[in-house]
């Protein structure tokens, strides 16, 4: 069986810049909205469904959550479901603001989204 790889979020950033990848988020529908990286699919961990997964051809898959741990989970479902490589992003989407990187987030004046400038 493969390995579940590692990416930091600097790593997962340059791989989405540089479109060699398809992140997945696996949160739920009301993070995503509030706030999330653009570009991101959102497949929440409580619907997921490994088979529903694009194909890898040209573009490694890679999982996010909040923290990691829910990516995690979804992760080891997706081995067990024979889908590899695999990747997911450490520390999830809270590691990816720490780094300083720029993301979708909300508006509170209107609720409408909003580009976040990275640090």
């Amino acid at each position: 069986m493969s390995q579940l790889e590692n990416w930091s979020p600097a790593q997962v950033k340059a791989a989405l810049d540089a479109q060699e990848i398809v992140l997945i988020d696996v949160r739920t529908p009301a993070e995503y909205a509030l706030e999330h990286v653009e570009g991101a699919f959102l497949m929440p961990m409580a619907y997921f469904v490994p088979g529903a997964l694009p194909t890898q051809d040209g573009k490694r898959i890679v999982l996010h959550c909040g923290s990691g741990m829910r990516s995690g989970k979804v992760a080891a479902r997706c081995m067990a479901a024979g889908i590899a490589p695999l990747a997911h992003m450490e520390g999830g989407f809270g590691a990816w603001k720490a780094a300083g990187l720029p993301y979708i987030g909300t508006d509170m004046a209107t609720g409408g989204p909003q580009r976040m400038p990275g640090a």
